[in-house]
C-alpha cells in the first residue's frame, strides 16, 4: 500500500489550501494510498516538517499550498529519492504549471499524483537553498520589494498597483554578469534565470527553458521606453517577447549577478540582495506528476 504524506500550508490560496487537501485525501484514499496529513504554522515549521516526513521515505511528499510551499519541499526532497507531488493552491503555482498539473481541482491534481509518472528534474542553486522555476532580478524584483512593503491592497492586486508605481520612474540597470566564467557588463531592465519557463503566475519570461536540460537560461530584457515595456509585457504570458529584437538568451551551467540596489526573487520567495551565483545541479529532485 503506498504512502504519502500530505502537507499543507493552511493559510495559502486565503485559506483554500485546506479545502483542497481536504477533497484531495478522499482521492488518495479510494485509490488505496494511506496518507499522513501535516499543517505548518510558519515557514520554518514547515521545512522542518518537510525533512522529517523526507526521512521516513514515503512514496511521495505532496505540498499543498503555492510557489513558496513547493520551494521548501524542494528543499527537502533535493537529492533524494523521495518525489515530490504538488497540489496547487497558491496565486501562482509556477512548478505545476510545467507539469500541466489542473488547477483549482483538487481530486485532478491527486490523480496526477496517484497515476502519474516520476520525472526527474533539475534545480538551481544559490548557497545552499534551491529553486525550481526563476529567479527575478530586475524590474520584476523591484515590484517584489514594494509590494512586500505595501500594507493594502491583498492579493495580485498589490502587485499591480506596485507595477505602475515602479513603472514611472524605473530606469534600465547596469548589471556585471559572469556566464560560465565570462564577464560582461549589461545595461538591461530586467535579468532573469530560469530554471523552469515561468513566474508570477504563468508569466513564461524563460519561455523554452526545459527542466531537465542541465542547463539554466539567463535571460534579458534590454532597455527599452516604459511605453515599450507596457506593450511588450502582455507577450510575457504566452512567450511572444522572446521574439523582442532587445530580448536576450543566454543558456549556461553557472552564472553571477551584480547590480546594485536589487534583490533577487526565485520561487516567489526572497533570495538576498545582488551579487547572487546561480548553478544548475542537474536531476537533483524528482516529481511526480
Amino acid at each position: 500500500m503506498p504512502r504519502a504524506v500530505v502537507l499543507t500550508n493552511p493559510t495559502s490560496g486565503k485559506g483554500r489550501a485546506a479545502q483542497i487537501r481536504d477533497e484531495a485525501l478522499p482521492r488518495f484514499h479510494g485509490a488505496g494510498w494511506r496518507t499522513t496529513a501535516l499543517s505548518s504554522r510558519d515557514a520554518g515549521d514547515a521545512l522542518d516538517l518537510a525533512r522529517v516526513a523526507v526521512a521516513e521515505k514515503p512514496d511521495v511528499l505532496v505540498v499543498c499550498g503555492g510557489d513558496g510551499m513547493v520551494n521548501i519541499a524542494l528543499q527537502a526532497v533535493a537529492g533524494t529519492d523521495v518525489p515530490l507531488g504538488i497540489l496547487p493552491a497558491g496565486t501562482g503555482n509556477d512548478l505545476a504549471r510545467s507539469f500541466d498539473i489542473p488547477l483549482g481541482d483538487a481530486s485532478a491534481a491527486a490523480s496526477q499524483i496517484i497515476n502519474g509518472s516520476t520525472h526527474t528534474i533539475d534545480l538551481a542553486r544559490i548557497g545552499d537553498r534551491y529553486f525550481g522555476s526563476v529567479l527575478a532580478a530586475g524590474f520584476d524584483a523591484v515590484v517584489n520589494e514594494r509590494a512586500n512593503r505595501m500594507r493594502w491592497p491583498k492579493g495580485q492586486m498589490r502587485y499591480s498597483i506596485a507595477t505602475l508605481a515602479e513603472l514611472r520612474t524605473f530606469k534600465p540597470l547596469h548589471y556585471t554578469l559572469e556566464l560560465d566564467g565570462e564577464e560582461r557588463q549589461v545595461d538591461a531592465m530586467l535579468v532573469a534565470v530560469g530554471n523552469g519557463p515561468s513566474f508570477g503566475g504563468g508569466m513564461r519570461i524563460a519561455h523554452g527553458a526545459e527542466l531537465d536540460d542541465g542547463l539554466l537560461d539567463v535571460v534579458l530584457i534590454k532597455p527599452v521606453s516604459r511605453v515599450e515595456l507596457v506593450r511588450t509585457f502582455p507577450k510575457i504570458f504566452d512567450g511572444r517577447h522572446v521574439e523582442h529584437p532587445q530580448f536576450e538568451r543566454h543558456r549556461v551551467r553557472r552564472v553571477s549577478i551584480a547590480c546594485a540596489g536589487i534583490v533577487g526573487y526565485a520561487d516567489g520567495e526572497r533570495f538576498g540582495a545582488l551579487p547572487l551565483t546561480v548553478e544548475c545541479v542537474p536531476s537533483a529532485a524528482r516529481v511526480r506528476a
